[in-house]
């Protein structure tokens, strides 16, 4: 592997540095104190082909690498979480069903309304009864003529609330379930039978938000199964494919968000005067400023490797992906829980963002595939 990023990656990360700059930062304590971005600020991130990073470049996307998106991610991640979130879900899960599993139609008619971001996609998987055991859901789908008819609920759905269509999980054979007996469904947000309940009150992550979706008779055009006819009752591939490459841009973000703690913490640690000299001169804080860059060092190169592999292949790279969910997520955590106790007092006040990025981070260890099911992922490709 060659570790030089190469110049074009390079340009777009500083890019993406002084938008963050310059744009976000500057908004990150509006933005949670009013729990909405700013339709001038989601505008420029259109204009910056933000919502198309991983949407083919044939559809009006960026068409970027894994290894690219990654760097993308994780200079964002230094800044409000909302921002990469309301970007991510759409390049990731909400419309990865359809750029790896869509037939080409389906990909000509979504795909470059998603890349513009003139329409906002959401990955509909997780249920009140199925969450890591997402083979338990319940929602159902049945064919009547030249249909599907949907009906059951869906929680905890980021973006659910303002997305125009949703890759949705349903059971069309309740005896083979995940082997063979879940179907992936493009829904759009205007056919009958499809609405948005609840929208849920989080910890963390204001500015964006996570939404029931539920489907009462919701009907479903027979040409809107991901794929077409060939693929009915392979849903639950397409939700692992997906899956996968989210993993790895959680990795990043993660890597970007502890990077940001860790600079905050090294400014911090430096103006702080206590016992007559900055708190950097003392070996308790020297040894936790040690501890977060090394973990963040050890991180970065998993999410780099990782990705790079994975576009090598151009496969799914399964144990690579969850290892990098799993270390990453639990590192940021932990560099997060040494950044408040850096900075004291103060750590724990909404004045200061790192109250904000303690209480953001503690969704990665649980969305997307918890810590637990990534141990067991990692578990089971090691027992092939």
């Amino acid at each position: 592997m060659d570790f030089t990023i190469p110049e074009n990656l390079r340009m777009m990360q500083e890019t993406i540095r002084r938008f963050v700059q310059r744009d976000l930062e500057p908004i990150s304590r509006q933005v949670e104190d009013e729990d909405r971005i700013p339709e001038a600020t989601v505008q420029k991130m259109r204009d910056l082909g933000l919502f198309g990073l991983a949407i083919p470049a044939s559809y009006g996307g960026l068409g970027l690498g894994v290894l690219s998106e990654c760097l993308v991610y994780e200079e964002l991640s230094k800044t409000n979480a909302c921002f990469r979130s309301r970007i991510g879900t759409n390049n990731g899960i909400g419309s990865q069903g359809i750029v790896i599993d869509g037939t080409e139609e389906q990909r000509q008619k979504y795909l470059p309304r998603l890349a513009s971001g003139e329409w906002t996609a959401c990955f509909a998987l997780t249920e009140p009864e199925a969450g890591s055991d997402a083979a338990a859901i319940r929602t159902r789908a049945e064919l009547r003529g030249d249909h599907w008819v949907l009906n059951g609920k869906k929680h905890f759905i980021t973006n659910g609330d303002i997305a125009d269509v949703a890759t949705v999980f349903a059971v069309t054979d309740p005896e083979k379930r995940a082997r063979g007996g879940i179907t992936a469904f493009i829904v759009e947000r205007t056919f009958p039978g499809y609405s948005v309940g609840t929208i849920e009150r989080k910890m963390g992550l204001r500015g964006n938000h996570t939404a029931e979706l539920v489907f009462e008779d919701c009907i479903v055009p027979r040409e809107n199964v991901i794929g077409g006819e060939a693929m009915i009752g392979q849903g639950f591939k397409t939700a692992m494919k997906v899956l996968d490459r989210g993993r790895l841009t959680m990795g990043a973000s993660a890597v970007g968000t502890a990077q940001k703690l860790l600079e905050l913490s090294l400014d911090y640690a430096g103006q702080r005067v206590q016992f007559g000299r900055p708190i950097a001169q003392f070996q308790a804080i020297q040894f936790m400023l040690a501890d977060m860059a090394t973990q963040i060092y050890a991180a970065r190169q998993m999410v780099h490797h990782a990705a790079w592999l994975r576009d090598q292949r151009g496969t799914a790279v399964v144990k690579e992906a969850a290892m990098v969910k799993l270390f990453c997520t639990e590192m940021v955590n932990r560099v997060a829980d040494m950044a408040v106790q850096i900075h004291g007092g103060m750590g724990y006040m909404k004045d200061y963002p790192i109250e904000r990025f303690y209480r953001d981070v503690r969704l990665t260890r649980i969305y997307e595939g918890t810590s637990e099911i990534q141990r067991l992922v990692i578990a089971r490709e090691l027992l092939k």
